[in-house]
């Protein structure tokens, strides 16, 4: 999607229209997070790029003319980058060496075909991961789910350009079945193992896919924003998570959009180290907050200890052994910080 012209790209709305991922959301109480730097993603364990480099990447990306230019640009952030993002990059890093005039997207088309027939099976291994599931389902059931499944292989192995398969149509199919009471658990398991349908945030061969439709531009910015920092709910708020500090992480992109409303237990699944990266991600939080740059926000790695302990149903066990405040200290801290503001703000009314 591109930002309407004379739009100013401003950290709050650089997400929201190139990677439809509500940054600023419908509170301010993340804002303390995202002004962090050197953070870890909890998910994924790379080092989340700073949004206040968005403006400057931005502007040096509209003089990016040739493939050259755009992976000059791309280089300082490869360290940043995601493994699906890494990869393509490396495709592109070899590209430019005999076409540095040429463009990215030309590159992609060039191995589109071959892509398309990996992502194709792809797909049909976590449709035959969710056909295996329907066995404890009742036969009714099973049906509906099977009818379903037995579509989209028919549309991924249709050629027609005009019927492709969509991801999230198919999801929301699954939505359309009721299953009964017994069988509650059960379907929530499809529905979850329905989620590891590649993407371009999973899948190389999905992002080559998607991104050969689209200019160099679009490619280059998607490869960038994917690390670039988000405010995700650990309790997703469809699942009646609340705008609150002790709800939020500051994450990737990527890892925000592809874990999607998934139970974090079921993330962990996918993406089995993230307990390792939610120690190392509180690590750089305990960091900040004794440099004095999460000020009233002391106790905020206790409040995510026991709400990720909570979400992830015991799998993250965080160790706060090298935090200088104890709970009860931390309290205070946020206490003091608290009437320091609030006398301050009464002053300056009385002015």
């Amino acid at each position: 999607m591109q930002l309407k012209k004379n739009k100013r790209i401003t950290s709050q709305n650089y997400l929201k229209y190139y990677y439809d991922i509500p940054y600023e959301g419908k509170t301010s109480a993340g804002r303390a997070l995202r002004r962090l730097k050197n953070i870890t993603c909890p998910y994924r364990g790379i080092k989340i790029i700073s949004t206040d480099t968005i403006k400057g990447f931005e502007k040096n990306l509209a003089r990016c003319k040739t493939a050259q230019d755009a992976v000059n640009l791309l280089e300082p952030y490869q360290q940043n980058m995601l493994p699906v993002e890494k990869s393509i990059f490396a495709i592109f890093k070899d590209f430019i060496r005999l076409n540095p005039d040429d463009n990215l997207q030309n590159c992609l088309q060039m191995i589109k075909m071959n892509c398309l027939m990996k992502l194709k099976l792809e797909e049909m291994e976590v449709l035959d991961d969710v056909d295996m599931l329907t066995r404890k389902l009742s036969p009714q059931t099973a049906m509906k789910v099977r009818e379903k499944t037995t579509r989209c292989r028919q549309i991924i192995l249709s050629n027609c350009k005009q019927d492709c398969f969509k991801r999230k149509t198919f999801l929301n199919s699954l939505e359309e079945i009721i299953p009964k009471d017994n069988e509650r658990d059960i379907f929530n398991n499809i529905k979850n193992k329905a989620l590891f349908l590649p993407t371009s945030e999973s899948s190389r061969n999905a992002f080559v896919v998607k991104y050969s439709k689209r200019k160099q531009v679009e490619i280059v910015r998607r490869l960038f924003i994917a690390s670039t920092g988000s405010i995700e709910h650990i309790t997703p708020q469809s699942l009646g998570g609340i705008n609150t500090i002790g709800n939020f992480l500051l994450t990737s992109a990527s890892g925000n959009r592809y874990r999607e409303n998934m139970p974090l237990s079921e993330y962990i699944k996918r993406h089995p180290k993230i307990p390792l990266y939610m120690q190392m991600y509180v690590n750089d939080i305990i960091r900040e907050i004794h440099a004095g740059n999460l000020e009233g926000n002391e106790t905020y790695p206790y409040k995510i200890k026991k709400k990720l302990m909570e979400e992830s149903e015991g799998r993250i066990m965080i160790s706060l052994s090298e935090y200088k405040y104890s709970e009860e200290d931390a309290a205070k801290a946020v206490e003091e910080y608290e009437n320091r503001w609030a006398n301050y703000n009464k002053q300056k009314s009385n002015k």
